[in-house]
C-alpha cells in the first residue's frame, strides 16, 4: 500500500500545496528585490529570509511546520550552514506583482481549506519573513553607517503583503 503525501492528507492538491510551499521563498526574493541593494546586502537579506523560513519549523502550527520542513528540504537548511542562492529577478516590479497575486490566491485557498488560526499563522509567517528580509541590511549610507533601514519600496511590499491577508 502506497503512503499518501502529506499535502493530500491535509486536503490539498499537488498544485495547491506547490503554491503554499513556494510562496515563502518567493516572498523572500520579492522583499529583497523591492530595493536594489548590491550583492553583499542581497546576501544578508537572503540569509535573514532563509532563517525566517527555517523558523517556521518550530512555529507550533502544523501547517506552517509542514510547509517549512518541506521548503527547507528543497532549498537548504541555514542551521546546517547551507546557503540559498540569491535570486535577482530580471524585472523586479513584475516579480513583486506576481508574488502578491500568488499571495492573494494562497489567502483564498487557505480560507477555503483550513481554519482561521491556521490561515493566520501562515500569513503571519510570510509577513515575518518579509520583515526580516527588509530589515536585514540598511540601504544607502557609507560603510554600513547611516542609510535607511527599510526603504519606501520595501515598506510598500511588506505592507501590501500584510494587507492581502488582513482583507
Amino acid at each position: 500500500m502506497t503512503e499518501q503525501p502529506v499535502f493530500s492528507q491535509l486536503g490539498f492538491s499537488d498544485q495547491e500545496w506547490g503554491l503554499l510551499v513556494g510562496l515563502p521563498h518567493a516572498v523572500l526574493t520579492a522583499a529583497s528585490a523591492a530595493e536594489s541593494d548590491g550583492s553583499r546586502r542581497t546576501l544578508q537579506e537572503n540569509q535573514a529570509g532563509l532563517e525566517g523560513i527555517a523558523a517556521g519549523r518550530e512555529s507550533g502550527n502544523w501547517l506552517v511546520t509542514e510547509i517549512a520542513n518541506e521548503l527547507i528540504t528543497r532549498v537548504g537548511d541555514p542551521e546546517a550552514g547551507e546557503e540559498l542562492p540569491a535570486l535577482t529577478p530580471s524585472d523586479p516590479e513584475a516579480y513583486i506583482a506576481d508574488v502578491l497575486t500568488r499571495a492573494r490566491e494562497a489567502n483564498t485557498l487557505l480560507r477555503e481549506k483550513v481554519d482561521e488560526g491556521q490561515a493566520g499563522a501562515y500569513a503571519n509567517w510570510l509577513v515575518t519573513i518579509a520583515e526580516q528580509v527588509v530589515t536585514a541590511a540598511p540601504t544607502g549610507g557609507i560603510l554600513g553607517i547611516g542609510g535607511d533601514v527599510v526603504t519606501e519600496d520595501e515598506r510598500r511590499f511588506r505592507d501590501q503583503l500584510s494587507a492581502i491577508f488582513n482583507a
